[in-house]
C-alpha cells in the first residue's frame, strides 16, 4: 500500500514537472488588478476541504459582491455540499453530464480561475489547463511554479482555511484572520433532529464524535467508553456517521451518562447540535471542523504526522490536541484524552 502511494506521488510530481516545461510561464508578482468579475474554483474532494474552502466564498461575495463564483468539484459529494450555499451562483461536477459540463464550463471564459490543492493533483493539473481563465492562480510548491500566472505565497503548514483566503490578498482584499471562520451551508432538517436541537440547554452536553473518515484515525469503542465513564458527572451526546449507529447505540445503552440522540442525516444537522454542546471530543475529520463553524471548544485526536495538526487543526476556537505517538489515531492512550477532557472543562 505504501508503495503505491509513492508511486502515485511521483507520477504526479512527474506530471507536473511536464507541465512545467511545456508551459514555461513566469509567474506574477503584486496584486491581481485585472478583471474580477467570474471566479472559477477548483474544490478538493473531501467534506473536510469543502468546509475550509466556505471562507473563501463568503469573502469573495463580501468584496466582490457583484461576481459569479463557480464552484468545480471532483466528488459528487462535495457538489452537493456545495448546492445550496448562497454564496455560490454555479455548481458543476468533473465527473457528471460531460456534454453541461463542456457548455457550462469548457466553453465559457473565467476572470480568475483558482487551484485550491497545494500540491501536485493531476486531475486538478488537467482541469486548471482546461477550463479557460484570464488569469489562473495556484497555491505555492515547486510543482506549480511555471504554470500558473500567480501564486498564492503560504507557508506549507499554514492552516488550510487561511491559504485559501490568500487569494483575496492576492486581489487586493484586507481580510483578517477572524473573517475566515468556516461555515456548513443550509441544508435539510429532519423533524427527529430539529425537536431535539429545540430540546437542547446550550453548553449543558459534552458530544463525542465516534466516526472517521479513514480506520487509521478511528478510535475505538472501549476507549470511548472509557472517556464517557470516566466522567459519570458529565452528560454526553454520541455523535457518528451512519456507517456507526449500531456503535452509537451500544454506547448510548451501556453508559448511564450518554443522552440518546437522533442520527444525522447531513453535515448541518450536525452543526445545529454542536451549536449546542459545550465541548466536542473527536477524531482528525470533518467534524474538527463543523466545530469551527460551530464556534464549539474541541479535542482533537491525531496521529503524529504534523501536517495534519498544523494544516487541518482546530481554526478559530479554544482547543486542546491529543496526538498519538504512532500514524494510528487507536494508539492514543484514554488517559491523555481524560486528562485534557479535565482541562479544559
Amino acid at each position: 500500500m505504501k508503495k503505491d502511494w509513492k508511486k502515485k506521488r511521483r507520477f504526479r510530481q512527474s506530471f507536473a514537472r511536464f507541465l512545467q516545461k511545456v508551459l514555461r510561464k513566469h509567474s506574477k508578482t503584486g496584486k491581481y488588478n485585472g478583471p474580477k468579475g467570474s471566479f472559477a474554483i477548483l474544490a478538493q474532494e473531501k467534506f473536510g476541504d469543502a468546509i475550509l474552502l466556505t471562507p473563501l466564498l463568503k469573502n469573495l461575495k463580501t468584496f466582490f459582491p457583484d461576481s459569479f463564483v463557480t464552484v468545480i468539484t471532483f466528488s459528487k459529494a462535495v457538489s452537493g455540499f456545495f448546492q445550496s450555499d448562497p454564496h455560490v451562483d454555479a455548481v458543476y461536477y468533473t465527473k457528471g453530464n460531460l456534454i453541461h459540463y463542456s457548455s457550462s464550463v469548457l466553453f465559457q471564459k473565467f476572470d480568475i480561475l483558482f487551484n485550491t490543492k497545494d500540491n501536485p493533483s493531476i486531475s486538478f493539473l488537467i482541469q486548471s489547463q482546461l477550463v479557460p481563465a484570464r488569469c489562473k492562480v495556484g497555491i505555492q510548491n515547486e510543482y506549480h511554479t511555471g504554470i500558473y500566472d500567480y501564486l498564492v505565497k503560504a507557508d506549507f503548514h499554514t492552516p488550510i482555511a487561511l491559504k485559501n483566503c490568500g487569494l483575496l490578498e492576492l486581489l487586493g482584499a484586507n481580510v483578517r484572520k477572524k473573517q475566515c471562520r468556516p461555515y456548513i451551508p443550509p441544508m435539510t432538517v429532519s423533524e427527529s433532529v430539529r425537536s431535539f436541537v429545540a430540546s437542547m440547554k446550550k453548553h449543558t452536553f459534552t458530544g463525542i464524535n465516534i466516526s472517521a473518515g479513514l480506520p487509521t484515525r478511528q478510535w475505538t469503542e472501549e476507549n470511548w467508553q472509557r472517556l464517557v465513564k470516566a466522567f459519570p458527572g458529565d452528560t454526553f451526546i454520541v455523535l457518528s456517521a451512519p456507517g456507526d449507529i449500531e456503535q452509537k447505540k451500544r454506547i448510548e445503552q451501556e453508559c448511564g451518562n450518554v443522552f440518546p440522540s437522533p442520527e444525522t442525516k447531513n453535515l448541518h444537522e450536525a452543526n445545529l447540535i454542536l451549536e449546542k454542546l459545550k465541548l466536542l471530543v473527536t477524531p482528525d475529520t470533518a467534524m474538527v471542523h463543523v466545530a469551527s463553524c460551530a464556534n464549539t471548544p474541541v479535542i482533537g485526536l491525531y496521529g503524529k504526522a504534523p501536517q495534519d495538526q498544523s494544516r487541518f487543526g482546530p481554526f478559530l476556537i479554544d482547543y486542546r490536541m491529543v496526538t498519538s505517538a504512532t500514524p494510528l489515531v487507536r494508539d492514543i492512550e484514554p488517559e491523555k484524552v481524560i486528562g485534557a477532557l479535565r482541562e479544559i472543562v
